[in-house]
Parts: structure tokens; C-alpha cells; sequence
């Protein structure tokens, strides 16, 4: 297609599916080397091939597999960067009242204690040589649902800890972005799963259109389009920021 990232290496967490997936494909068709990396190994390693990359069987939320993930690329790349940070689970809806403590930890390991890991261990690579970190985060990091009090609080630190590493980088003299993007409700695997659970897929899926003013909801090419930017030198003069992609959910 093209060469916005040309002769970069990028490694995208979650990368077997859905945005993951997009993500990983768009890059590697702009030019970039790509590490895949999943907790479900196989389809990672099958994409990665696909595509002429490193798949990486990885628990995002995992420090020792995070430090196993980085130290694959840096033996067969030498270097990274671009980090997608895009790993995340819903681990069902539950609001404040009805989730319980231990599914609220779960969301947390792995929506946001994954990135707090892999952008420590992204900066070691990248701080001499320059990077982009690129993390996933969600509508309901900006306002949060009712429905669903963990993965708001996971995306919603998502969002601030973006712009901690961001200003750090910054203060360093690190040649280094942090930028978070925000979806709003895309038609992923995960997502039409969901949406077959409710047992009325075509009332929840009217619902779901309803709260986005552009009329439809995303597809994951609509956010690795996003993605794709914000890794590319294309946004050079953007650090901390977001990227909304909602379909005007937010407005």
C-alpha cells in the first residue's frame, strides 16, 4: 500500500483479532516489521507469518512474559519502534454494585497494569534511538457507563497513565510520543459476541447505533487507521493526546 512506516519494527498487544489485527496488518503493509503478540499463541504466530513477522504467545498483563515478549524483539530486530498497547478484556458488564472484586482486578491486569508494563520495557528500547507508544483506551476512558465500573476505571487510567509517560519522555529529552486512542463501540469479534449474548442481537445492535450520532458503528479498520497515524512520523507534534474515534458518541 504505502510506506508511512517504513522500515520501522512495531509490536501490537492483542494483535490476534479485531483492532489487534487490523492494526497489525495495516502497519505491515505500510512498511513496518510487525511482532504479534496474544494470549491465544497460535493465531498469533499465524498472522505474524502472514505478514512476515515475530508471533508471540503473551499475557499482556504478565510482566515476565511481557519481559520475554520484548526480549524476542530485541534478539531478532535489534530495536522497536512503535508500540501498539491495544490488549484489553470486558470480563462482562457489572456495575459498582453487582462486579465482583476479583473480575474488577482481572480488568485491571490486563487493560491497564499491561500497558504500565510494556511502556517501562518499550522506553528502554526506544530512548535512544526514538518511538511511539500507542495505547488503546476507549469512549468510557473519557466518560464513563454505569454498566460497566471496571473497565471504565481501567480505560479511564489508561488515558492519564498515557499522558504520565508522555510528559516523562518529554522531560527526559526521550525521543519518544505516548498517545491514546478512543474507540467507541466496534464491531469485533468480542463485540458481536456480546451483542448475541443479550438474546435480541438486532435490538442491541439498534441500541448501540442509537448512542452514535454518524448513524453505524466502527469497523476495526477505522481505528488501525487511527492507530497507523499516530505511530507514523505523520504525528510528530503530538505527545499525551487523544484521538476520539466514536462516531460522535462523546459530543
Amino acid at each position: 500500500m504505502g510506506d508511512r512506516v517504513k522500515g520501522k519494527v512495531a509490536l501490537v498487544t492483542g494483535g490476534a483479532d479485531g483492532i489487534g489485527a487490523a492494526t497489525a496488518r495495516l502497519l505491515a503493509a505500510e512498511g513496518a516489521t510487525v511482532a504479534v503478540t496474544d494470549i491465544d499463541g497460535g493465531r498469533a504466530e499465524a498472522l505474524a507469518g502472514e505478514l512476515g513477522g515475530l508471533g508471540i504467545a503473551h499475557d499482556a498483563g504478565s510482566e515476565t512474559d511481557w519481559q520475554r515478549a520484548v526480549a524476542q524483539v530485541r534478539e531478532r530486530y535489534g530495536r522497536l519502534d512503535v508500540l501498539v498497547n491495544n490488549a484489553g478484556i470486558g470480563k462482562g458488564v457489572g456495575d459498582i454494585e453487582h462486579q465482583t472484586l476479583d473480575d474488577y482486578h482481572e480488568v485491571m491486569r490486563v487493560c491497564c497494569d499491561s500497558v504500565f508494563i510494556g511502556s517501562k520495557l518499550a522506553i528502554e528500547l526506544m530512548r535512544e534511538t526514538g518511538g511511539a507508544i500507542v495505547n488503546v483506551s476507549s469512549i468510557h476512558g473519557i466518560r464513563a457507563a454505569a454498566h460497566e465500573a471496571a473497565y471504565s476505571a481501567a480505560k479511564g487510567a489508561v488515558r492519564l497513565l498515557t499522558k504520565s509517560v508522555a510528559l516523562h519522555c518529554a522531560r527526559q529529552g526521550y525521543p519518544i510520543r505516548a498517545n491514546s486512542i478512543h474507540p467507541g463501540y466496534i464491531m469485533t469479534t468480542q463485540m458481536k459476541a456480546w451483542m448475541e449474548r443479550s438474546g435480541n442481537y438486532a435490538d442491541m445492535h439498534a441500541a448501540l447505533v442509537q448512542l452514535h450520532p454518524i448513524g453505524f458503528l466502527g469497523a476495526p479498520d477505522d481505528i488501525a487507521n487511527g492507530i497507523l497515524f499516530l505511530a507514523s512520523d505523520e504525528s510528530r507534534f503530538m505527545t499525551g493526546s487523544e484521538l476520539v474515534m466514536d462516531g460522535g458518541f462523546t459530543l
